[in-house]
């Protein structure tokens, strides 16, 4: 624990510099070796929060750091509306028939698989863990996956356009069965039974948010922009589109729904097109503005989510196994997808690679099961969490180079 000081900013300030430095050598490490810089973060926060293990409680005090706690939750909300910004409505309503297939397969099949492997690794659990294991393994990382395609030169593709496409729709189906999961949980925890009109109500709600939120988004951000446009102060672009993303991700859980759903629903509606008069005067591009602030608050959120991965767990057999079964589970669940690929052209093994890295979504997925309760505990434990946090390092570390080996078959005429 840091020495107290009067001005509680300096303990702060002190963990920032920590976790800041530690995740940028983490990323390094991860280029070095080919990999995600997420996955070099990730290890990294791992390794420092097991040092207390290790004899060395200096640094104990960053996982349960409030502060710090709530500027990972910022980051969470940045990086979705970060996510967003990478895909539009428009590309969403062209990615076709194959796209969409392959998006609901994608979720579909991991979430049964996810839930048989809880049930029948941890048989003590409630129906509500499992469902939220299997609402986890339905997630895919968009953002891994494009980065990697983009390293191969592959990002033009075929085969890449349905995977950035479904991973984009994937995204969207799998924050409507978390809202839904979530919201079960919290009734379960407050004494109300599950009933069907309440799931109804929250896939309907989640539906309408999503539905009204981009269709009077994409008519009214537009002349939003125009108008802000006028004026000549710095940083209008930037305020003006975060406040957008921090305004959905508060309607969103003013309905009920997580707040990342509206952060990920405001990148979507906001297109280059909003705020071209910016750009015309020679500003940078919102996407460009979010990258400092992004590189500064992502990379606390999945440091911290390292910080909280107890390696101990895994000296337990059940937990290793339980690792081990929601790693095969996810693989196989986004390998699945290949059966919704139609047409003779498109490689379905490839397509299916691209939707297996969970990476950050999968984080997020997880992290939101410390903050349930269930009967007073938490819906997850840090035992389970653990074996979720080693299949997002898995599926995140497995995906790079089993893609380019798919990609290069192909490539040299093997189907």
């Amino acid at each position: 624990m840091p020495v107290e000081h009067a001005d509680p900013v300096a303990s702060v300030a002190l963990a920032l510099a920590v976790i800041l430095v530690a995740a940028k050598v983490g990323a390094e490490l991860a280029a070095r070796l080919g990999q995600p810089a997420v996955l070099g973060e990730l290890v990294i926060g791992v390794i420092l929060g097991n040092l207390p293990h290790l004899g060395y409680a200096g640094l104990d005090y960053l996982a349960g750091d409030p502060s710090i706690d709530m500027l990972a939750r910022i980051g969470v909300l940045i990086l979705l509306f970060e996510v967003g910004l990478e895909s539009t409505v428009a590309q969403m309503m062209k990615v076709g028939l194959t796209s969409s297939l392959v998006a609901v397969i994608g979720v579909i099949v991991p979430f049964g698989l996810g839930w048989g492997v809880s049930a029948l690794l941890l048989p003590g659990a409630s129906g509500y863990v499992h469902a939220f294991i299997g609402a986890t393994l339905s997630a895919t990382s968009v953002g891994i996956t494009a980065r990697v395609l983009r390293d191969l030169g592959r990002s033009q593709t075929d085969e890449a356009r349905v995977i950035l496409g479904a991973a984009v729709i994937d995204d969207v189906l799998g924050l409507v069965i978390l809202a839904v999961v979530s919201s079960v949980i919290v009734a379960a925890d407050a004494g109300h039974g599950v009933a069907l009109g309440g799931v109804a109500l929250t896939v309907g709600k989640a539906a309408a948010f999503l539905v009204g939120a981009l269709f009077l988004g994409v008519k009214l951000s537009p002349r939003l922009f125009s108008l802000a446009s006028r004026l000549r102060s710095r940083g209008v672009l930037l305020g003006l589109g975060l406040a957008f993303c921090f305004a959905l991700s508060y309607l969103s859980s003013l309905i009920g729904l997580a707040p990342i759903v509206g952060a990920f629903a405001a990148g979507l509606i906001l297109e280059d097109l909003h705020y071209r008069d910016f750009v015309a005067r020679g500003e940078h591009g919102l996407e460009e503005l979010i990258h400092p602030i992004s590189g500064f608050l992502v990379p606390v959120f999945f440091v911290v989510m390292g910080m909280r991965t107890d390696l101990r767990a895994f000296g337990d057999v059940a937990i290793l196994g339980l690792a081990a079964g929601l790693t095969v589970a996810a693989v196989l669940g986004k390998l699945a997808c290949g059966l919704g690929v139609s047409g003779s052209g498109l490689d379905r093994l490839s397509i299916g690679l691209g939707m297996v890295p969970r990476g950050e979504v999968g984080l997020i997925f997880a992290n939101i099961g410390l903050s349930l309760t269930l009967g007073g505990a938490a819906l997850v434990d840090r035992s389970t969490f653990s074996a979720i946090v080693a299949m997002v390092i898995v599926t995140t570390m497995v995906t790079p180079p089993a893609l380019k080996w798919s990609l290069s078959r192909r490539r040299a005429g093997s189907v």
